[in-house]
């Protein structure tokens, strides 16, 4: 089901425009990161559970060169550690309490790995979006290692990279113009859909409240581009935006949002 949802938003948009998706697709934050820590495999699990049609998660690249998943440039906030991610080794990461925000109860909750991410998605059929973090830090090849690794777990067509550095989305693009990209912003960008077709973009991926009217929803829909937005946790934004049919929505309660999903459905 999933898949054939992921197809109406990235195939059939893109013949034909102006399109009614059947319903929005409810993408868990960092995971199911509201009630478990974020980023961590735990968090991933309990979305998968939750019925979660995707999931969006964040890479960044070790000081030895492992690709890892992580929100932050630094491990201080969600970790018992301190530092940059690029300034500690792999192993002196995976030694952290990546739960210690949540008291004892997930204290062998870790940093996981681009690996191990992917490979427990890799056969769950679902949308996974993963933001490429080098904004701050420009991370040597990282948009050529992530591309490897799309094609080593065979998850081309379920998967789509985003970035708040939008020269980052341009390089994916060159190195590979079938990989879907989606444009990271936060502000009211005018005709954002002229700005994504000439970056050959997929998608826009919009903090919500710059998608709240109708207007702007369909002109990016008439142009072809899908929308998925962040980070939508009150259920009535929720509720505002599967009226509006916006196509992805993440948030960090995919339960609240599968069952305002099921809900819209049933009334529909």
């Amino acid at each position: 089901m999933v898949k054939e949802l992921v197809n109406i938003i990235f195939t059939v948009i893109s013949e034909v425009g102006d399109i009614t998706v059947v319903k929005s697709l409810n993408i868990a934050h960092r995971g199911f990161s509201g009630r478990y820590p974020e980023n961590t495999m735990i968090a991933f699990q309990k979305a998968v559970e939750a019925g979660s049609d995707g999931i969006e998660t964040d890479v960044h690249i070790t000081r030895d060169g492992e690709i890892v998943v992580c929100h932050d440039e630094k491990v201080d906030r969600t970790t018992n550690g301190q530092g940059f991610i690029k300034d500690l080794t792999y192993h002196e990461i995976k030694n952290l309490h990546a739960g210690v925000n949540f008291g004892g109860e997930f204290e062998n909750s870790t940093i996981p790995n681009i690996d191990e991410f992917l490979d427990y998605v890799k056969d769950k059929n679902l949308l996974i979006n993963i933001e490429l973090k080098n904004g701050i830090i420009e991370y040597d090849n990282l948009e050529k290692r992530i591309i490897e690794k799309i094609y080593e777990y065979k998850l081309k067509d379920n998967l789509i990279l985003s970035s708040f550095n939008h020269y980052s989305m341009v390089k994916v693009k060159e190195l590979d113009n079938s990989i879907k990209t989606g444009l990271l912003y936060a502000a009211n960008l005018y005709k954002v859909e002229e700005y994504a077709k000439k970056l050959g973009a997929d998608a826009v991926h919009p903090y919500f409240p710059s998608v709240m009217k109708e207007d702007i929803v369909k002109n990016i829909k008439n142009s072809k581009i899908a929308i998925n937005t962040y980070t939508v946790n009150e259920e009535e934004d929720m509720k505002r935006l599967i009226e509006l049919d916006i196509d992805g929505i993440i948030t960090n309660y995919p339960d609240v949002l599968g069952r305002l999903i099921k809900e819209a459905d049933k009334n529909s």
